[in-house]
């Protein structure tokens, strides 16, 4: 896969592929050889001992170190590695000093001081182990990568699909006495003896197993294992509760879990308890005393107050259980990240997705694809893909011009460790040199790199410029092939690989991680999928390219805030205890540009602060759309590993009889078992030591034990589920990622480009059971439920710095868009066969966990009752009705009761997460403004679409550009959805007016029940009360059909009501009363 080779552009099914060069593209540039290890106390090279070898100086960790350093070390310091602190012995031709008389076997007084000499061969070097990142890259000798052809310990079998070149090797000859051993992982024909298999019963003792001491650590830590064992049968078998004997730091778990304290928790869950026991006293209050005199306003009342009752249940039970999480990067270090060691940290492929450079502005994507380039991971392990579904010219070029920034960018990051790495939000910073004490170099160098930054802008802002009007004949590229993109609807997909595996160095020298554009194919008559459609094609293009076992995939315009955020994924991915099961770490969402007082609740800071702790505690959060770290084979629908039971215990007290009963009973549940659960597991898994062969060891399998068919499935079904690429279904067979080393760049390109082609997923799985879901513009709801559904568990991570942030809506219009989208997903759901109130059961779902679920699915349902609810407090103010019955003492009971625990259960919940009650307030509010208008509209958008077939266009939200600060927060575009609200604040207000102009002319007495409905008046109000701010906004007014209509259908409603007014008692003539006063 090489940086410079050009565009890629193709369809399989019209058996095209064209590869377009740019004017002045070189070939690939070569990779710098590396040429030794670097010392790492003083920074030389490490050089060779006298017997034309790496000079090693610690036979324990083989630490780098020059034999000067080493020499010095043992002289004049503590003579104990840097790094293990195990005693440095003295190797051959080297001085002795005090304390290796004490050693047995270690003399070598002919060769102690016996000159080194021969000939300095660099071929000689250890390369294989020494060098970093993408070991096949180098241009090294053909001897360095040859596998010793020798026996293995098992006749030839492999051993826990362990490869040959992975075995140990020891070399059948040790000459010069000395007893050190290098682990050889190749053949080196400078040798005068070739490496033979290592032979148990004679290479033990060289090794260090057989000594005494050895031993005593082996029994110590079989009796820490049988304690640890015995603790973890009497364990209530948690999902991650298990505890690994911790013999030291590495050994630890990578993180934890962090309850609630008892004392902020307990008092919680004891309101919620009383406020369902006042629920319950409220409702039989409310259903046995009607309104007789206003009885169509009271069963409409308590109809509403009943499903508000039901929708509090379903999203306070699942708040049930909160915890938070505390990771260990140190440890992750420790275990996976050595330092001097090549990293075995797991790769990682980053999935960006763009739409409309319009809406999406490219400034905006490429200071995230330069955050992710910056991120402080291993490069070799590092590839970015990024999905333009519009297939603009404008992205292409953008990301051209980014990719050649990151080569300065990039080594600037690393370089300081700057915080965050995306450029437009780091320089927006304030920082004071002086009070914080920066280096000279840095000031000088940080005034340059914003300078490049600068310039940047503007090359990025030139193509916006020139990219606003289009050319009639479409755009052309630098050699003046036509852009294969011009036609949004009807083009090839295309595959760029702007830094890649053999090229994209930075201005050191240093590899830059791998960035691809990947735009798919688009042709008429053809679903799409919209974005779901995709995400998945970059999932497919990823396993043909490089196949890295996780996936992170992010908005363009959520960059990475805080460089460590995917170490403290993988400190729950790779953790061996809870890693397996983990199907996706879900971060929070934090956004930037919001005003102070979050006027919209943009933050959703409830959402995110309250009800996914909540969620974490049963089975792990909802994916939210961006800022998740998947699990490939999650993705792929296979199901969550099995739990290991522990062994079932007899007791012999009970009569034989009796446990015979029982064993019988036990067999035929069993059978029984086995005959209703004829669905065949999930695909066979092969390690990645042989990926060539993968599809070759799929078959049908011979017949089993006791008649039963291994579990696999042939490579037609593989290919009837994933589709006809053979290269991508070998992909899936690996579970810890890995590609095709046979394949060359060119044949991978070209699957690749068959992977996106727009009839691939035809008479697949995908979009049904495999990949994003399809079936609702919300599809990470309905792909997180999936997985959820398959018995996987997720993760919510919060790190102390925001792991991602990104930019939100300001002005009200597109908010409410954006609502309106997220509500009409749900509403699609709720008709789907995915609606989680009857999908799923038998399966991994848990309840509590369903719970969460359905109600993200029926909370736009809640705008019929919400609105109607809203409309209550005008009617009774204009007809002098109310919708309670005069109340007495145990009524006022119930009714102070339960709005003590309203707010009781808020300002508890409010205590364990730490909200603050502005934002909790925030939250309230949107929820009435949103479920008065965006719910309700998506609710009717939903039915059309499910009775009518009539679908609505899918809009992209609006991304902030370079404007001035908050200049969209008053800006008001017409818009439908602003009606709804605006006629209930008028209806209101009338109302408001009209109960106490009756209240003025009708005497003291009629104040008393005006002061609960102007109560429940006022309570729309304050609700409504931002959005009444937005219309009476400060840099634009609101727009003229906005008030028109909302006064119109407001004074129509009023004049019917006075009109009809049926809670009026009809009489035949006038009442006449007699006045008591004496007229004559």
């Amino acid at each position: 896969m090489e940086a410079s080779a050009g565009l890629v552009a193709g369809s399989h099914n019209r058996n095209e592929l064209v590869v377009i060069r740019r004017d002045g593209e070189s070939g690939p540039r070569p990779v710098q050889r590396i040429k030794g290890h670097v010392c790492q106390i003083c920074g030389d090279n490490v050089g060779l001992n006298e017997d034309k070898e790496l000079f090693v100086a610690c036979n324990e960790c083989a630490f780098p170190m020059c034999k000067t350093c080493y020499e010095y070390e043992r002289r004049e310091g503590s003579q104990v590695c840097p790094q293990c602190k195990t005693r440095l012995k003295r190797l051959k031709g080297c001085a002795r000093v005090d304390g290796d008389e004490d050693e047995d076997g270690v003399d070598d007084l002919e060769n102690e001081f016996k000159d080194m000499g021969g000939d300095d061969d660099a071929e000689s070097v250890l390369h294989s182990h020494l060098s970093y990142g993408r070991g096949g890259d180098y241009d090294l000798p053909r001897s360095f990568h040859t596998v010793p052809n020798v026996p293995l310990l098992t006749n030839g079998q492999m051993v826990d699909d362990i490869p040959p070149e992975q075995h140990a090797l020891v070399p059948s000859f040790m000459g010069g006495g000395g007893k050190r051993i290098h682990p050889l992982p190749f053949a080196d024909p400078n040798m005068p003896v070739q490496p033979r298999s290592m032979d148990p019963s004679k290479d033990l003792g060289a090794y260090g197993y057989g000594s005494v001491a050895w031993k005593e650590r082996m029994e110590l830590w079989k009796q820490k294992q049988e304690k640890s064992h015995m603790r973890n049968d009497g364990g209530d078998g948690g999902d991650d509760g298990l505890d690994l004997p911790l013999m030291d730091e590495a050994r630890q778990p990578l993180s934890r879990k962090l309850p609630f304290p008892s004392s902020q928790i307990n008092p919680y869950r004891i309101i919620i308890i009383i406020r369902l026991v006042v629920l319950g006293f409220f409702f039989h209050y409310r259903v046995t005393h009607p309104v007789h005199d206003a009885f169509a306003l009271w069963l409409i009342s308590v109809i509403c107050e009943i499903w508000f009752a039901c929708s509090w249940v379903l999203d306070q039970f699942p708040k049930w259980l909160p915890i938070e999480r505390e990771t260990y990067l140190d440890r992750l270090a420790l275990r996976y990240d050595k330092e001097g060691q090549p990293s075995q940290l797991a790769a990682v492929d980053f999935f960006v997705s763009t739409v409309d450079p319009m809406k999406e502005p490219p400034l905006v994507t490429a200071n995230t694809v330069l955050s992710i380039l910056a991120v402080d991971y291993p490069v070799d392990k590092v590839s970015c893909y990024v999905s333009d579904d519009g297939a603009a010219m404008l992205t292409f070029e953008a990301l051209s011009e980014t990719s050649e920034f990151a080569k300065k960018w990039v080594p600037f990051c690393k370089k300081f460790n700057i915080e965050p790495r995306a450029p437009e939000w780091y320089f927006q910073q304030k920082i004071d040199y002086l009070k914080d004490k920066v280096m000279a170099s840095f000031v000088r160098e940080r005034r340059a790199m914003k300078r490049e930054y600068e310039e940047f802008k503007v090359r990025i802002n030139a193509l916006v410029a020139k990219a606003q009007k289009v050319p009639e004949e479409g755009w052309t590229m630098q050699d003046g092939t036509p852009w294969p993109g011009n036609n949004v609807r009807d083009h090839p997909g295309m595959i760029q690989v702007f830094l890649g595996q053999s090229g994209g160095h930075d201005e050191d020298g240093n590899e830059l991680p791998r960035l691809v554009y990947v735009s798919r194919e688009k042709r008429p008559g053809y679903n799409h999928h919209k974005k779901a459609g995709a995400m998945n094609a970059l999932v497919r293009v990823s396993a043909v390219l490089t196949n890295a076992p996780y996936l992170l995939n992010l908005d363009c315009d959520h960059y990475i805030n805080n460089s460590k955020a995917l170490r403290e994924a993988m400190c729950f991915m790779m953790d061996p205890l809870v890693g397996k099961r983990v199907c996706y770490v879900q971060f929070p969402q934090r956004f930037d540009g919001i005003d102070r007082h979050d006027r919209y609740a943009n933050r959703n800071i409830v959402f995110f602060d309250i009800n996914m702790k909540g969620l974490d505690g049963i089975q792990g959060p909802i994916y939210v759309g961006t800022g998740c770290v998947f699990r490939r084979q999650a993705l792929y629908g296979y199901d969550a590993p099995k739990k290991k039971k522990p062994p079932s215990r007899t007791c012999n007290c009970w009569p034989k009889w009796c446990c015979c009963f029982c064993c019988s009973s036990r067999k035929k549940k069993k059978g029984d078992k086995s005959k209703k659960d004829k669905k065949p597991k999930f695909f066979r898994r092969t390690d990645n030591a042989a990926p060539v062969l993968a599809l070759d060891g799929v078959e049908e399998g011979a017949e089993g034990k006791d008649g039963e068919k291994p579990a696999v499935i042939s490579e037609q079904k593989l290919e009837k589920k994933f589709g006809q690429s053979p290269v991508f279904v070998a992909s899936t067979l690996l579970e810890n990622g890995g590609t095709l080393k046979s394949a060359n760049p060119a044949s991978l390109l070209k699957e690749a480009i068959h992977v996106i082609s727009c009839g691939y997923e035809d008479k697949t799985d995908w979009g049904k059971e495999i990949g994003w879901i399809y079936g609702s513009v919300t599809e990470d709801i309905l792909t997180g439920f999936k997985m959820h559904c398959h018995g996987w568990r997720s993760i919510y991570c919060v790190p102390k710095l925001p792991a991602f942030k990104g930019s939100a809506p300001l002005n009200l219009s597109d908010r409410l868009h954006q609502v309106l989208r997220w509500a009409l997903g749900s509403v699609e759901i709720f008709f789907s066969k995915h609606c989680p109130i009857w999908y799923g059961y038998g399966g991994g779902l848990k309840f509590l966990e369903r719970f969460s679920y359905i109600n993200s699915v029926v909370y736009p349902w809640t705008s019929i009752p919400l609105i109607a609810y809203c409309t209550l407090p005008a009617i009774c103010l204009l007809t002098g009705k109310f919708i309670t019955p005069e109340l007495n003492n145990v009524a006022s009971l119930w009714f102070m009761s339960l709005f003590i625990c309203i707010f009781a259960t808020s300002i508890l919940e409010m205590r364990w997460s730490g909200v603050r009650i502005d934002d909790w307030w925030r939250n309230e509010q949107f929820w009435v403004i949103g479920g008065v208008s965006a719910h309700l509209f998506a609710v009717f958008q939903g039915l059309l679409k499910v009775l009518a077939g009539i679908d609505t266009n899918f809009t992209v939200t609006s991304k902030a550009g370079d404007d001035e600060e908050f200049s969209e927060l008053y800006t008001f575009k017409w818009t439908t959805l602003l009606i709804p609200p605006t006629t209930l604040l008028i209806l209101n207000f009338i109302g408001v007016v009209a109960g106490v102009s009756n209240a003025i002319n009708n005497g003291y007495e009629s104040w008393g029940p005006l002061f609960g409905k102007l109560f429940f008046a006022f309570w729309v109000i304050v609700h409504l009360y931002p959005f009444l701010k937005g219309l009476v906004g400060r840099q634009n007014r609101t727009p003229t059909i906005v008030i028109v209509w909302s006064i119109l259908l407001a004074s129509i409603f009023s004049l019917l009501w006075v009109r009809i007014d049926p809670f009026l008692a009809k009489g035949d003539g006038p009442l006449l009363e007699e006045c008591g006063l004496d007229c004559n």
